[in-house]
């Protein structure tokens, strides 16, 4: 939840507003839990109750696998169980905009379906890059070379798999330029047109979630780690810091404009970057 309000205190900054107090998310998230929640006439009350609940689980579940990889004996193949886990809350959303009923949420769930089809190749193969360049696919092994050589960022092709994945992130995240699901001035919430109450502070909370989760991920995969407190919380707010950048300096693109731009662009530096690795760079 603080991270959640260090994005919307930065926004508010850029915007010349003063923005939330440091407890606006803890409050915002009590008082949804308090308020009726209304279930659609038209809804699959299964799914419709499903998705919220399974969301928030994965993404709980997706920062112990992160944290048990680098504090207790990790799996062997514990990046590739990260990848997957992360699709989740994706998945999640799309479920409950199809379960909705509404025609905006099935608009917003479509959306959702072919932003997560867009982001997710461009985002497996920036994190692939590290793992061509060292030969392993645990991440508690690949924060530990970097301590031994330098970190993933200072090679070229790890720049730019830096670069790329944080680009990815951001349509997982669901922001600017990849908000089309939810798009508020065109499908008036999208995927969560019907959701109130409980079930939506849950949304809400699983977004807060994944942004901690994802930030922190970049910060252990990319550069170095948290091993001095005071550097990892700098590396921490600088990662978040670039997210609400891109967030709030960008307009929002078509679904057909981020297909192009993911399967394209971000793809093609992708390949790049492990072309690089390949080669030690």
């Amino acid at each position: 939840m603080i991270s959640g309000w260090l994005d919307r205190k930065i926004t508010a900054r850029l915007q010349w507003r003063i923005g939330p107090p440091w407890w606006q998310n803890f409050a915002d998230f009590l008082k949804l839990t308090g308020k009726e929640t209304v279930i659609p006439d038209r809804a699959n009350e299964f799914l419709f109750f499903l998705s919220p609940a399974i969301g928030i689980i994965s993404v709980v579940i997706t920062g112990a696998v992160l944290l048990s990889g680098i504090f207790y004996k990790p799996a062997r193949w514990d990046l590739f169980i990260f990848i997957y886990l992360m699709m989740i809350p994706s998945i999640t959303i799309f479920l409950a905009g199809a379960a909705s009923g509404n025609v905006l949420a099935s608009v917003g769930a479509g959306r959702e379906l072919r932003l997560l089809l867009s982001y997710e190749l461009p985002f497996i193969l920036a994190l692939l890059v590290p793992v061509v360049k060292y030969h392993s696919a645990q991440i508690s092994e690949i924060m530990n070379y970097q301590m031994m050589y330098k970190i993933n960022v200072g090679y070229i092709s790890g720049l730019i798999a830096f670069i790329v994945g944080l680009l990815a992130f951001q349509g997982k995240l669901g922001y600017v330029p990849f908000d089309v699901s939810e798009a508020e001035t065109e499908i008036a919430g999208g995927t969560f047109v019907e959701y109130s109450g409980v079930l939506l502070a849950m949304f809400k909370l699983t977004k807060w979630i994944l942004l901690s989760v994802g930030v922190t991920f970049f910060v252990i995969y990319f550069l170095g780690g948290f091993h001095n407190l005071i550097t990892g919380i700098l590396k921490y707010l600088l990662v978040l810091l670039l997210i609400v950048l891109i967030k709030n300096t960008n307009p929002r693109l078509r679904t057909d404009q981020i297909l192009r731009f993911s399967w394209g662009w971000l793809t093609i530096l992708g390949f790049f970057a492990l072309i690089l690795s390949l080669a030690g760079f």
